[in-house]
C-alpha cells in the first residue's frame, strides 16, 4: 500500500567567499528563533540515512525531475517516489521497505520507464541533524534538516552539506521567504539543484539530458515550431499518466486534451508532417482518448446533474433522488475507472508512447517544414477556421432536433481543432493567433455546453426509467430533463451572436 504527502520545501547550501558551490565543509546554520512565526527550535537529534536511487541507464526519471529511492534509516524508511508539482513542491508517494520495487510505485513510473530496466544509479549516505521549528503554541511549523551528504556513483564520489526546510501541512509558504532572508545573511543561498539526486548526478559527471519538451525552435521554420508543440504535448501525455493512476482531480481531462492536441496537430499540419507516419499514430491517440473519455465523460455528467439538482427548490425533489444518482454513478464510475487503468497498463499504450518518441527523434518532415513558420502556419490555421465556418453554417440551417444536435456536435469538434491550431501557432504568430484562439474557444465552450446537455438528457431519461421501475417517483428527473431542454434552446439562440464575434474580420487580418 502506498501513501502520499505533499512536500513544500526549500534547499540551501553554503556559499564560499569565492562564490563557488560549497563542498564538504560544514558551517553553522543560524538560529531561526524569532524568524517570522518561529518561537522555538527543538533539536530532534541525528539520524543516519542510506538511500539508493533507481533510474533507467539513460536517466529518464531524472530528466523529468522524478526521484525514486529505497532508503533505510529514519522514521520513514522505505521506497519513495517524488513527483514534481511546481518549483519547491513535490508529491512523495511512499511504500513500505521491500527488496524489490512495490507494484504501486512501479505503475507510476511506467509511462517513462516502459520496458526499460530500473537500476541503482546513485547511493547517498547522509548524517541528518533534525530540528523542529515551532510557533508560540508549540505547533510544528517546519522541519529543519542539516545533512552531511556523501554521494557514490561507480568509482566517483562527492560530498557536501545541505540545509533543507520542509513546511508542515497548512503552513503559509511565506515562512520559507523569511527563513531565506535569515539564511542569506549567514552565507546560505538557495541551492541550484532541485534535489540531492540532481546534485549527486551533476557532481559525479552524470547529469541527465534536458526533457524533450524543453526543445525550442531555433531556425524559425514551420517544422521547428510544429515539432516543439508536439514535444510539449507528448510531455504532457506522459506526465499525466501517473496523475490519472492516482485519480487526481482533472488529470483524466488533461491527459485527454493532450491526445486531442496531438491528433489535431497531425491533421492541421499535414503539409509539414508526412501523413503516412502521423495517421497511424493519430488512430492510436483516438483509441486512447476514447478509453479516457469513458471516465472523464462520466465525471462531467455527474457534476452537471448534481449541480442542476442542487439548484432545484426542495419541493421539487421527490423521492430518493440523490441516493439513486449516487448508486448510478458508482456503478458506472467503477467500470470506467478499471477500464482507464487497464488502458494505461496495456502494451498498446506503451507502443503509442514509443511511436511518439520515434516521431520526435526522426520527424517525417515534408517540404513545407523548411519554410518560414509565418508563411505556413497561418494558412493551416485559416483552413481549420474555414472548416469550422462550414459546419456552423450547416448546423444553423437545420431545425431544432436530433439532426441539429448532431450537426452542432460536429461543429464543436471542428471548433476544438481550429482552437488548437491557433494555440499551436501562437508562439510563431503571436497575438493574432492568440486572439483567434480565444474567440474560437468561446464558440467551443458554448457548443460544448450544448453537447453536454444532449448527453445529460439521455442520462436523465435513463434515471427516470430506473426510478419508475423501482416504484419511485420519476418527477424530479423529468423536471431536470425539461431544464436541460430549456438550456439547450438558450445555447442555440446565443450561437449566432457568439459566432459573429468569432468571425470579426479583425481577428483574421493578422493571419492573412
Amino acid at each position: 500500500m502506498a501513501d502520499t504527502k505533499r512536500e513544500t520545501e526549500r534547499k540551501f547550501e553554503f556559499t564560499p567567499a569565492d562564490g563557488k558551490r560549497a563542498g564538504k565543509a560544514r558551517r553553522e546554520v543560524p538560529d531561526l528563533t524569532g524568524t517570522a512565526a518561529v518561537a522555538a527550535v527543538s533539536d530532534q537529534g541525528t539520524v543516519d540515512l542510506d538511500a539508493v536511487y533507481y533510474d533507467t541507464p539513460d536517466l529518464r526519471l531524472a530528466a523529468d525531475g522524478l526521484t525514486l529511492r529505497r532508503r533505510t534509516g529514519g522514521k520513514d524508511e522505505g521506497w519513495h517516489l517524488k513527483l514534481p508539482v511546481s518549483p519547491g513542491v513535490r508529491d512523495e508517494v511512499s511504500a513500505p521497505l521491500a527488496d524489490t520495487l512495490p507494484r504501486a510505485l512501479a505503475s507510476l513510473v511506467r509511462s517513462r520507464v516502459r520496458d526499460g530496466a530500473l537500476e541503482p544509479q546513485v547511493r547517498l549516505v547522509s548524517s541528518r541533524r533534525l530540528s523542529h521549528l515551532l510557533d508560540a503554541d508549540g505547533a510544528l511549523l517546519a522541519e529543519l534538516s542539516i545533512d552531511a551528504v556523501r554521494a557514490e556513483r561507480g568509482g566517483t564520489a562527492a560530498s557536501w552539506t545541505e540545509v533543507e526546510v520542509e513546511l508542515a501541512d497548512g503552513v503559509d509558504p511565506a515562512l520559507l521567504d523569511s527563513i531565506e532572508k535569515t539564511f542569506r545573511k549567514a552565507g546560505l543561498r538557495v541551492s541550484d539543484a532541485p534535489s540531492k539526486l540532481a546534485r549527486a548526478l551533476d557532481e559525479t559527471g552524470a547529469a541527465p539530458p534536458p526533457p524533450t519538451a524543453d526543445a525550442a525552435p531555433e531556425d524559425g521554420t514551420a517544422g521547428a515550431y510544429v515539432l516543439a508543440y508536439l514535444a510539449e504535448q507528448r510531455a504532457a501525455l506522459i506526465a499525466q499518466d501517473p496523475a490519472v493512476r492516482r485519480d487526481l482531480p482533472d488529470s483524466v481531462h488533461q491527459m485527454r486534451v493532450a491526445t486531442r492536441r496531438l491528433r489535431s496537430a497531425f491533421k492541421t499540419y499535414r503539409k509539414v508532417l508526412d501523413r503516412a507516419v502521423t495517421d497511424p499514430i493519430g488512430e492510436e491517440l483516438r483509441w486512447l482518448a476514447a478509453e479516457l473519455g469513458i471516465d472523464r465523460d462520466q465525471e462531467v455528467l455527474l457534476e452537471r446533474i448534481r449541480t442542476a439538482l442542487g439548484e432545484l427548490p426542495r419541493t421539487l425533489v421527490i423521492g430518493p433522488v440523490r441516493g439513486r444518482l449516487r448508486v448510478w454513478n458508482n456503478s458506472r464510475r467503477s467500470d470506467s475507472r478499471r477500464r482507464t487503468v487497464a488502458a494505461l497498463d496495456s502494451g498498446r499504450h506503451l507502443a503509442l508512447l514509443d511511436s511518439l518518441d520515434a516521431l520526435l527523434a526522426a520527424p517525417p518532415l515534408r517540404k513545407h517544414a523548411a519554410r518560414p513558420a509565418r508563411s505556413v502556419l497561418p494558412q493551416a490555421v485559416l483552413h481549420d477556421f474555414d472548416r469550422l465556418a462550414e459546419r456552423i453554417a450547416a448546423a444553423l440551417e437545420l431545425e431544432p432536433g436530433g439532426a441539429r444536435d448532431l450537426a452542432l456536435h460536429e461543429a464543436r469538434k471542428a471548433a476544438k481543432r481550429a482552437r488548437y491550431a491557433a494555440e499551436a501557432a501562437t508562439p510563431a504568430l503571436g497575438k493574432p493567433a492568440k486572439h483567434l484562439a480565444k474567440a474560437v474557444k468561446s464558440v467551443q465552450t458554448l457548443l460544448g455546453d450544448h453537447q453536454d446537455g444532449v448527453v445529460a438528457r439521455e442520462a436523465l431519461r435513463g434515471l427516470a426509467v430506473q426510478a419508475a421501475a423501482a416504484g419511485e417517483s420519476a418527477f424530479t428527473w423529468g423536471v431536470l430533463y425539461a431544464r436541460e431542454e430549456t438550456r439547450a434552446r438558450l445555447d442555440e439562440e446565443q450561437l449566432p451572436g457568439v459566432w459573429a464575434d468569432a468571425t470579426a474580420p479583425r481577428l483574421r487580418a493578422g493571419l492573412t
